[in-house]
C-alpha cells in the first residue's frame, strides 16, 4: 500500500513510518524539519526508517517540504492510498507565544491534506488529534462526548482540525479519523516533555524539576500502542467519520512518575518544583471504551512499567539521544 506521512520525521510520525516500512509498504514521508527541538533526532529517526524500509522489504522515500505548501501536498496525496497526518506545530505552551504559527501549521495545514485528499481516489486519512482539545474536565476519564473547551491555541488548533476533517467527511464523503492521543511517550519521543527531563537531569545528577505541586496527573500512552491503533486503520473502515480517544488504562500524578525515575537512578536527589504554566492541562484521563468497540483497540503498558524500559532504552542511546551530551 501507498502511504502518506505527514510529519514523518518526527516522534509519532517517525515511528509510524517505520513500522509501515517495515511491513512492506511504500512509504512517503513529508516534514518541513522545524527546529522546534534537536534535528538530529529527526535526522535519526529518517535513518532507522530507511534500515526499516530495507528489512521489511518496503520503500521509504523523504521529501522536505510543508503541510503548508498546498502544491506539494496535492502532487504527494495524489500519488497515495492512505494519509496519516501527523504534521503540526507541538507544544501547549508555545503556542501561547505563537498562536498564529501554530494555527497556520495545524489548520491551514490540515485544510491542504483534506482539500488534495478530496480531490483525489484515496482510502482515507487519518488525523492526528491531542487529548488537549478537552480542556478543563468536568469528569474523568474523558469520553468523546465530553465538552470541548481547550485551554490553549494549541488545543483549539487541534479541535479546529478536528472538526474540518467529520465536515470533509460528512459534506464530502472523504472517509476520515481522528485520533485524540493523550501523552504519548517512549523510544525517541521530545527531548522537552517531562520523562525525558526527568531522566536526563537525573542521569546527570540534578534534581528532576516538577513544574506546580505534582498533583496534577497524566494519562501517558506508550508509543508502541498508537502505532498499533494506527495500524488498524490501514483496512478497518468501521471508524470512518469518528473521533476516538487512544490513551492507557490508568493516569499517574506527575510528582509520582519524577518520583519513580528518580528511584529508578538516583534516589539521593530531591525534587525541586518550579511555577506551573496556567494553559497546562491539571488532569487526563482516557476512556478508550469507543476505540476499544470500533478498531479493537487495547493498550498493552502501563506508565509504571513503560517508564522503566524508557530509562532502560534511555541508557542504551545515551551518546546520540541526550540533550546535553548533543550539545557538548
Amino acid at each position: 500500500m501507498n502511504i502518506l506521512v505527514t510529519g514523518g520525521a518526527g516522534f509519532i510520525g517517525g515511528h509510524l513510518a517505520e513500522s509501515f516500512a517495515e511491513a512492506g509498504h511504500d512509504v512517503v514521508v513529508l516534514d518541513n524539519f522545524e527546529p522546534y527541538y534537536d534535528l538530529g533526532i529527526k535526522r535519526h529517526n529518517v535513518e532507522v526508517g530507511r534500515a526499516a524500509a530495507e528489512s521489511g522489504g518496503g520503500n521509504y522515500r523523504l521529501v522536505e517540504g510543508s503541510t503548508t505548501d498546498a502544491d506539494l501536498v496535492a502532487d504527494l496525496v495524489g500519488e497515495t492510498s492512505i494519509v496519516y497526518h501527523q504534521a503540526s506545530q507541538a507544544g501547549v505552551r508555545t503556542s501561547v507565544d505563537e498562536p498564529q504559527k501554530v494555527n497556520q501549521y495545524n489548520v491551514e495545514g490540515m485544510l491542504n491534506v483534506l482539500d488534495a485528499a478530496r480531490d483525489a481516489d484515496i482510502k482515507r486519512v487519518v488525523n492526528a488529534s491531542s487529548s488537549s482539545v478537552y480542556g478543563k474536565p468536568r469528569y474523568l476519564p474523558y469520553d468523546e462526548d465530553h465538552l470541548t473547551t481547550p485551554i490553549s491555541p494549541y488545543g483549539a488548533s487541534k479541535l479546529a482540525a478536528e472538526q474540518y476533517a467529520r465536515v470533509y467527511n460528512e459534506v464530502y464523503g472523504l472517509p476520515t479519523v481522528s485520533l485524540r492521543y493523550f501523552t504519548v511517550y517512549g523510544p525517541r519521543m521530545r527531548p522537552n516533555m517531562a520523562i525525558t527531563n526527568f531522566v536526563s537531569r537525573c542521569l546527570h545528577g540534578e534534581s528532576p524539576v516538577v513544574y506546580g505541586s505534582g498533583e496534577q496527573t497524566r494519562d501517558f500512552t506508550y508509543i508502541g500502542d498508537i502505532v498499533d491503533a494506527n495500524s488498524r486503520l490501514l483496512s478497518d473502515d468501521s471508524a470512518d467519520g469518528e473521533v476516538m480517544n487512544i490513551g492507557s488504562t490508568d493516569n499517574i500524578e506527575i510528582i509520582t512518575l519524577a518520583e519513580k525515575v528518580r528511584d529508578a537512578i538516583d534516589p539521593s536527589l530531591e525534587i525541586s518544583f518550579d511555577s506551573r504554566h496556567p494553559s497546562d492541562a491539571e488532569h487526563t484521563h482516557a476512556d478508550i471504551s469507543k476505540a476499544r468497540e470500533l478498531i479493537g483497540y487495547e493498550p498493552t503498558l502501563d506508565i509504571r512499567e513503560g517508564v522503566s524500559e524508557f530509562i532502560d532504552w534511555y541508557r542504551e542511546n545515551y551518546e546520540w539521544y541526550d540533550p546535553l551530551v548533543r550539545e557538548s
